[in-house]
């Protein structure tokens, strides 16, 4: 094989590939690129056996074709660093002659017939079509709640998929929160649910921020792996065999307490409580009170303590009410728009934040119980 590369369109096709190896693999060839040319075309490959990616590569003219598996950790920065933006690849025997100018490098290959077999999209059925925009925002929306280690029951480290009447519905849990996200499309499955690991959906979501917004991306599935097709590759990843919990019958319908506010404004000052209590208990106490400004306040022994008032529409009952901070940062930095709504059910019921007048994104998260003592000295602060 021997290749001619044009350095910068190569690279951008180069580390899309590299992102999706197993770096910490003890084989070998997980460690590695699959790179094919055959007439003009170059394919790149990488796995790390849970998620896949074949990507066209960019920027390279063949003059022989071939096949090598390239070491990403050597290879990779060699390609990164070469100063010269033209070189030449030359493949032979297990060996790779880099030529660029004056410079000569030389590194060893993986066997190619070593390197995993990609799963295929052929025999896939079609799940959905939807812009590649469209698809990160319901997926990274949807899946903020999950976990991105392995878990047990299986669904805590997995989102939920499911098309019902024209409408994808993305869903996270980890037991005391639940995120899910919604979107129209045109055609689908009705009625079939995936559960994918939210570590490939969030490689995916990596992969799918090369590409432009109004991009389409199609889904196809198997009894295995759920494809992800964009232009000029490919995503697979693994689906979780396990069946996601029916959510839809904790979504609580009471309120007892609402607000409408900033949504900027929250989440900066939520940050700043942050700083106080990151390292300590994590908790945050919300005062509403009705035709009335919202208190945000926290401590931790050793550290200090804060309170602020902010500006907020306040409907319902008087309120106060705790949270984990990770829960209420992670659910604010998800909302899209200028405004962000709140609904309270009451101070040890769930908690659900939207968008005002939209049920495209819901995150519920459940409160932390307040103690007599905690009461207190939340009170006696400042």
């Amino acid at each position: 094989m021997r290749l001619n590369i044009d350095k910068v369109p190569f690279l951008k096709s180069w580390q899309l590939a590299e992102r999706n190896v197993g770096t910490s693999s003890a084989v070998n060839t997980l460690t590695g690129v699959l790179c094919t040319a055959e007439e003009n075309h170059i394919t790149l490959q990488a796995t790390d056996l849970k998620t896949c990616l074949t990507c066209n590569a960019q920027g390279i003219t063949v003059e022989r074709n071939g096949s090598a598996v390239f070491p990403v950790k050597v290879v990779g920065d060699i390609f990164k660093k070469i100063p010269a933006k033209q070189f030449t690849v030359e493949v032979s025997e297990g060996s790779a002659l880099i030529t660029a100018g004056r410079n000569k490098y030389r590194f060893g290959t993986y066997r190619v017939e070593e390197f995993p077999r990609i799963p295929s999209s052929a025999t896939g059925e079609y799940y959905c079509d939807l812009s590649c925009g469209e698809l990160l925002r319901v997926l990274g929306e949807g899946s903020i709640s999950g976990s991105v280690n392995d878990e047990f029951p299986q669904y805590l480290s997995g989102a939920s998929l499911q098309l019902e009447e024209g409408r994808l519905t993305v869903a996270a849990t980890d037991t005391r929160r639940l995120s899910l996200s919604r979107t129209m499309v045109r055609e689908g499955t009705q009625g079939a649910q995936l559960v994918l690991p939210i570590r490939g959906l969030r490689e995916l979501g990596r992969v799918l921020s090369s590409c432009e917004s109004e991009d389409p991306v199609r889904i196809l599935v198997d009894g295995a792996q759920a494809f992800f097709q964009f232009p000029g590759g490919e995503f697979s990843v693994r689906r979780i065999d396990t069946k996601f919990p029916a959510y839809e019958k904790f979504l609580a319908k009471d309120r007892t307490t609402w607000m409408v506010m900033d949504k900027d404004a929250l989440l900066a000052a939520v940050e700043r409580m942050d700083l106080i209590v990151r390292d300590f208990t994590r908790m945050v106490v919300l005062q509403l009170s009705p035709a009335g400004n919202l208190h945000i306040s926290a401590q931790a022994p050793e550290v200090g303590d804060a309170m602020e008032e902010l500006d907020a529409e306040i409907d319902g009952e008087p309120l106060r009410i705790a949270f984990n901070v990770r829960f209420l940062l992670d659910g604010l930095k998800a909302v899209s728009g200028t405004l962000v709504h709140l609904s309270f059910n009451g101070s040890v019921g769930q908690m659900t934040m939207s968008r005002p007048d939209d049920d495209a994104f819901l995150y519920v998260a459940m409160p932390i119980a307040l103690s007599e003592e905690d009461a207190f000295s939340e009170e006696n602060a400042l």
